[in-house]
């Protein structure tokens, strides 16, 4: 008798450890890591879709998080530096143990990952880059969430064509980068049977522009394509309306509106930009609307630019594929969920993957700085 009530005690006694463990693990949180600038140059835009996606993951985690787990977003400054994003990854992975990557930026930064990412077979959702040259390399862990530069390119060349312009210049940084998406501008020029106008790029590292605004004001086009970031941008519209060029001017949703019109004031009336994303103000669509309404504790300072939209609807995504993945997700448990997201209704915003389909919104719009600084769609 004695021996059957110890095998009891002992069997309840481990019943007890199972119980324990079991809630330790539903209490463990999901953690997502991310590599991006936070400071430099790029720094304010990478902070931007970084408390996008946090005032989202605020908000779930208190509303109880996903199946009982809080998400924990693990952000690393990497300055835009591409051994810096290398050397955050194995962190976020050996250290940190996370289960996926999320948001990671730059692209060099992104192709340099992508031997680690098919190493490691880690899930990665929603890079932030529009480079068609990584979107062709197949990465079956990557889960693309914005559209291509092309996609982009295509659109404005759509709008100029449309009103009759065709000589399209194109400014742009010589790297990665800038030479990708002007390739998309050269293919969308291409299908309807025109070039590129006249090209003239600047050099990352030092943001001199001079010669370029020379060689583009030189060869007098309709509208100019600035694949570009924020300074150089800026100085090159300052530099190129000295000229007396006034041609209609596009920049790509990489450069922030916000500040170009900063740093040019009333002169950035009228650039035009393609954004990814749809207009994130409070007549928009239902996730725009949904952002609006969270408690101010959740929200970003100065409330949702595109950027920090575009970090949301990520963020949206990746708690319906967590959701989707069940209480104790694994990568291929995460890559499966995405997979089954055949469409899904990020509340106006619809994200399309599959087995074999790895692109999932090709959404652009276009936008034009107001008078009053503002975009207007």
């Amino acid at each position: 008798m004695k021996r059957c009530q110890r095998a009891i005690l002992g069997l309840a006694a481990l019943g007890c450890l199972w119980l324990g463990a079991a809630q330790a693990l539903a209490q463990a949180s999901l953690k997502l890591g991310q590599s991006l600038p936070l400071s430099g140059p790029l720094g304010e835009r990478g902070g931007e879709y970084r408390d996008g996606a946090l005032a989202y993951f605020k908000w779930i985690n208190s509303k109880g998080g996903v199946h009982g787990r809080r998400i924990e977003l693990l952000s690393l400054d990497d300055g835009a530096g591409v051994e810096k994003t290398v050397a955050n990854a194995r962190r976020l992975l050996d250290q940190e143990g996370v289960l996926a990557f999320f948001g990671m930026a730059g692209t060099a930064n992104y192709a340099a990952l992508l031997p680690l990412i098919a190493e490691r077979q880690v899930v990665s959702l929603a890079p932030y880059t529009g480079s068609d040259e990584l979107r062709r390399a197949n990465s079956p862990y990557t889960f693309w969430l914005r559209a291509s530069y092309s996609d982009e390119a295509e659109q404005i060349v759509d709008q100029l064509t449309t009103i009759g312009i065709h000589r399209i210049a194109v400014f742009y940084q010589d790297d990665a980068f800038g030479r990708d998406a002007m390739a998309g501008v050269d293919r969308a020029l291409e299908k309807i049977g025109l070039k590129i106008h006249a090209a003239a790029s600047y050099d990352r590292n030092n943001g001199e522009v001079g010669a370029a605004v020379k060689a583009i004001a030189a060869a007098q086009p309709q509208a100019v394509v600035m694949i570009s970031t924020d300074a150089p941008t800026a100085a090159f519209v300052r530099q190129l309306r000295r000229t007396g060029q006034r041609p209609q001017l596009f920049a790509l949703s990489e450069t922030s509106h916000r500040r170009l019109q900063a740093d040019l004031g009333s002169e950035s009336a009228g650039i035009a930009f393609s954004q990814v994303v749809p207009h994130p103000g409070r007549g928009g669509i239902a996730a725009a609307r949904e952002s609006d309404s969270l408690p101010k504790e959740f929200l970003p300072p100065g409330g949702m630019t595109y950027t920090r939209f575009e970090g949301y609807l990520a963020a949206k995504v990746m708690v319906e594929a967590l959701r989707r993945a069940g209480p104790q997700p694994t990568r291929e448990k995460l890559l499966a969920a995405l997979e089954s997201m055949k469409p899904y209704d990020a509340g106006g915003f619809s994200v399309s993957f599959g087995r074999r389909e790895r692109l999932g919104s090709r959404y652009v719009d276009i936008a034009i700085v107001g008078s009053n600084g503002l975009l207007m769609r």
